[in-house]
C-alpha cells in the first residue's frame, strides 16, 4: 500500500500480531462498544459433548420454532456425522454445507437453510463470516477445543443477531484432557459473555498466543528472549518513532496501581498500564481518562495516583530531569548538571515558587520541595505543575 492511501479494517477480534501493532502505535485503533438494538448477550456453556446436550439443545430452539447451526469442521466425515446427528434428532430436519461443495450447491443448502426449509444447518467454518439469519438461535459446536477464541468468539456471533435469548454450545469430547491452551480459550469464553467483548477476547488471545513478528509471517508468538516491553521498544527505535535518550528515574513512595476490582482482566489492565506509561501531553491524558471511564467507570483514587506520576515524569523529561524523589519526608526532582539548570529554565521557576522549592547541590542539583503538611498527592500535584513550563 502507498503511503498516502488511508486504510480502514473492521474486525470483531483483531489477530495478536495486529492488535500488538495498535497497542505499539504503528496502527491507531478504535472501540465500538454500543450493541445494536434490542440485543442479548448470547448464553454461553462449554460442556462435555453428549447426545442428551445435543438434542435438548436442539429441540429447545425448535420448540420456539426457531433454527441450529451445527459447527463440524471436518469435512471428510461430515456426512457421516449429519447421519449420527440425525439418528439422536430426527425430527429435526438437517441440510449440511462446507467449502469443498461446489458453488451452486453451497449457494443452494445455505440458502434453504435462510429459506427455513431445514431446521439445522451442519457446516464448517465457513460459516464464520458474512451469514447473518436472525431465526437462527442456537449454535452447537464439536471438538470446540481444536479452534482458535476469535474463531469462536466469531462463530458465536452468528446466534443472537435479533431480540430472543441465544444459546451457544462449546463441546469437547467426553474425558478428554484438554490442553492448557485449549483450557485457557475456553475460559475465556465463559469469562467474556457481555455485549461488546470482542476487544477483550483479542486481549486474551494476544496475551495466549503472543504478538507474532510484525515484519515477518507468524501472526502470533512469543518473545520469550528480551520480552514483550523491551521488544515494544526496540520495535518503536527502530521505527524511529523514539530515540535512545535518557529516561527519568522514579523513587515514588504512593498508591499508584491499578486494582483488580476495577479491571478484572489482566491482560487489560496490562493494556492500561501500558497507556499510562506512555502519556506525554494533556491530550494524551484526556484520552486515556477518557477511555478509563467510559469503559471502566469512575477512575479510583489509585489510578489516579498512576496518571499523576505518568505526567509529572514526562514533564520532568521533558525538561532533562534524571531523578523524581517522593515522600512523606522529602521531596526532590534531581537535574543533569549545573548546565541544565541553566539551559532548562529552573532557575526562574524555583524565583517563581519562592519559599516552595529551594536548590540543593550534591553531586547533581536538586530541586527540593516543601513537604510539610502536605499529602504526598499534594506534593506530586505541586511538583507536576513546577514542571509544566
Amino acid at each position: 500500500m502507498k503511503d498516502n492511501v488511508d486504510t480502514l479494517t473492521l474486525t470483531a477480534t483483531p489477530i495478536p500480531r495486529t492488535l500488538h501493532m495498535s497497542l505499539s502505535g504503528i496502527r491507531d485503533i478504535s472501540v465500538i462498544n454500543t450493541p445494536p438494538k434490542n440485543r442479548i448477550p448470547v448464553q454461553t456453556y462449554v460442556t462435555e459433548e453428549s447426545d442428551a446436550v445435543i438434542r435438548d439443545a436442539v429441540m429447545r430452539e425448535l420448540s420456539r420454532k426457531g433454527q441450529v447451526f451445527v459447527l463440524y469442521n471436518k469435512v471428510e466425515s461430515i456426512y457421516k456425522f449429519s447421519e449420527y446427528f440425525r439418528s439422536i434428532v430426527p425430527e429435526a430436519r438437517v441440510i449440511v454445507a462446507h467449502g469443498q461443495m461446489d458453488k451452486r450447491t453451497l449457494e443452494d443448502s445455505v440458502f434453504g437453510f435462510y429459506e427455513g426449509n431445514a431446521d439445522v444447518l451442519i457446516a464448517t467454518t465457513i460459516i464464520e463470516n458474512g451469514i447473518d439469519l436472525p431465526r437462527a438461535n442456537t449454535l452447537i459446536v464439536i471438538d470446540s477445543d481444536k479452534l482458535g477464541l476469535s474463531t469462536l468468539y466469531q462463530l458465536k456471533g452468528r446466534v443472537g443477531r435479533s431480540n430472543l435469548m441465544a444459546h451457544a454450545y462449546f463441546t469437547f469430547k467426553r474425558d478428554k484432557v484438554l490442553s492448557e491452551t485449549a483450557y485457557k480459550r475456553l475460559n475465556a469464553l465463559m469469562e467474556f459473555t457481555e455485549m461488546g467483548s470482542g476487544y477483550k477476547i483479542a486481549m486474551r488471545d494476544l496475551e495466549i498466543r503472543g504478538a507474532g513478528n510484525v515484519l515477518g509471517r507468524e501472526q502470533h508468538g512469543h518473545m520469550d528472549r528480551i520480552g514483550y516491553e523491551l521488544y515494544n521498544k526496540l520495535l518503536r527505535e527502530s521505527l524511529g518513532e523514539t530515540t535512545k535518550d535518557h529516561d527519568t528515574e522514579l523513587d515514588i513512595k504512593m498508591d499508584a496501581y491499578i486494582p483488580d476490582g476495577y479491571i478484572s482482566s489482566s491482560a487489560s489492565r496490562m493494556d492500561c498500564y501500558k497507556q499510562i506509561a506512555e502519556i506525554e501531553n494533556e491530550k494524551d491524558e484526556e484520552r486515556v481518562v477518557s477511555s478509563l471511564e467510559e469503559n471502566y467507570g469512575g477512575i479510583p483514587k489509585q489510578v489516579k495516583n498512576l496518571i499523576l506520576i505518568a505526567r509529572l515524569k514526562s514533564r520532568a523529561k521533558k525538561h532533562g530531569a534524571i531523578r523524581i524523589t517522593l515522600g512523606a519526608k522529602r521531596s526532590a526532582i534531581t537535574v543533569n548538571g549545573i548546565d541544565s539548570l541553566k539551559e532548562n529554565g529552573f532557575l526562574d521557576r524555583v524565583n517563581a515558587y519562592s519559599g516552595k522549592v529551594t536548590l540543593s547541590f550534591s553531586e547533581n542539583p536538586e530541586l527540593v520541595f516543601d513537604v510539610g503538611g502536605k499529602t504526598t498527592e499534594e506534593v506530586a500535584a505541586q511538583m507536576s505543575e513546577f514542571m509544566n513550563f
